[in-house]
């Protein structure tokens, strides 16, 4: 395992290595810089030097960068945290009802269900749910974090926990509007990776269900829900791990869309905001935390898997 992790390490070295090179090759795309003056290998020795030490440059009024990412990475964190929560809790339980029945009635009705829900466009399932529960029901809010009228002090980042930190009296007020806004992007984001979690179960499922163990619980008169609790999902769940890492990884990608389309102040709406302007400081900035969280979330993923799961270690021994 520690073999295995320190692999894992160089491999996350080697890539964020790559990583910068992209970084600041979009810095020289802006020719009266001074990253664009300098030779291209010395030029990036000192933009990795400065990255090293925290430094993703300043925007035009001389504010850091560092400074602009602690507000709205956050954002995107929570948004995907409870999205990415919702399609384990959904997709999970539908993947594992589809894999006990695999071939039957309910297995393609659930399968059927979730190609459909990859298959739709992101935006056009957004503005949906923003015509029938904002415009046609009136329950939901349109877009943004919370309303206007409430001053929440931005401490962690995170909406939910600055209104729970802040010491307002309208407090609980700020907190029921907080869930309502983040209700419509929230299930919106969801869709997508829970049709993957719903396959990857299914397949993980139908794959343990025909080994011996199984039938030799089936044998000894234990209950369905013992059996599917006790073997079938503590069996199946360890593979899927690091493939759910990639999942999660891939919902950054939708988050700009639902951002974009919500008005949720994350890293996506910027990052679209900063292309529209031509800002290759902020893109580079942007570009350069989504791809380090992203590589830390399928490293941590990985060695998650392989934890648990020791035929993960048994092959990297044999490949060694």
């Amino acid at each position: 395992m520690f073999i295995y992790t320190i692999r894992r390490f160089n491999l996350f070295a080697i890539t964020f290595l790559l990583l910068t090179f992209i970084g600041y090759s979009l810095l020289r795309l802006e020719i009266n810089t001074v990253w664009a003056q300098q030779p291209y290998l010395s030029g990036w020795w000192h933009y990795l030097t400065h990255l090293l030490n925290g430094n993703l440059g300043v925007d035009a009024y001389g504010i850091p960068m560092t400074t602009h990412l602690q507000y709205i990475f956050p954002a995107t964190l929570e948004l995907c945290f409870f999205a990415f929560s919702f399609s384990l809790l959904i997709g999970i339980p539908l993947g594992t009802l589809a894999g006990m029945h695999k071939g039957k009635f309910i297995d393609t009705a659930i399968l059927s269900v979730s190609l459909i829900g990859y298959a739709l466009p992101l935006f056009w399932v957004a503005l949906l749910f923003i015509l029938f529960f904002s415009l046609y029901l009136n329950v939901l809010p349109i877009s943004g974090r919370y309303n206007l009228l409430y001053d929440i002090p931005s401490i962690t980042g995170i909406g939910l926990i600055d209104i729970l930190l802040s010491d307002a009296p309208y407090r609980l007020e700020a907190l029921t509007d907080g869930i309502k806004h983040l209700i419509l992007p929230t299930l919106v984001l969801t869709i997508a990776p829970t049709t993957e979690v719903i396959r990857l179960t299914r397949t993980s499922i139908s794959d343990v269900i025909d080994k011996n163990y199984i039938k030799a619980a089936q044998t000894k008169g234990l209950s369905p829900l013992h059996i599917i609790l006790k073997h079938t999902l503590r069996n199946a769940i360890p593979p899927i791990i690091p493939k759910l890492g990639i999942q999660f990884s891939a919902m950054m990608t939708f988050a700009m869309i639902t951002e974009s389309i919500f008005n949720w102040p994350g890293i996506g709406r910027w990052l679209l905001n900063a292309i529209s302007e031509q800002d290759y400081v902020a893109i580079q900035a942007g570009v350069m935390v989504v791809a380090t969280f992203i590589l830390i979330a399928n490293i941590t993923a990985d060695l998650l898997g392989a934890a648990i799961n020791p035929l993960v270690r048994k092959e990297f021994s044999a490949i060694k």
